[in-house]
């Protein structure tokens, strides 16, 4: 399983969730996407939602116990995140528990003015 994690803005465009998980794709040598997560109450933003949509994956959300579960596994840290969120990366978190038994991240999250997308594989949920 490999999974695409991604954090966002309220509002933020599918054009560019889409373009970061695609620039993270291309940068881990990813052979695939199976999945695109976040936390669970953005999962039906339009943005993430038609973003699935394009990549012909499913949208999942993740609930933040589950994101908090995966903390120390994370690679980066934002403190604009944990200020409003209370965890250290949506997108790093989202993939692992999205990625479910031995995941791992494949690298730090990317991040753009809006966005924030990270790569995990594992045996799935």
């Amino acid at each position: 399983m490999i999974v695409a994690g991604v954090g966002f803005r309220l509002g933020t465009t599918a054009e560019e969730i889409e373009a970061l998980v695609r620039q993270a794709h291309a940068l881990h040598d990813a052979e695939r996407i199976d999945l695109l997560a976040t936390e669970a109450n953005k999962a039906n933003e339009p943005g993430f939602q038609e973003t699935a949509r394009r990549l012909s994956v499913e949208a999942v959300g993740c609930t933040t116990a589950d994101l908090r579960s995966v903390t120390d596994r994370l690679l980066t840290r934002s403190l604009r995140v944990r200020r409003a969120t209370g965890l250290p990366s949506i997108a790093e978190a989202a993939a692992l528990v999205a990625a479910g038994r031995n995941g791992r991240l494949l690298g730090p999250r990317l991040a753009s003015a809006r966005v924030t997308c990270a790569i995990a594989v594992g045996d799935g949920r």
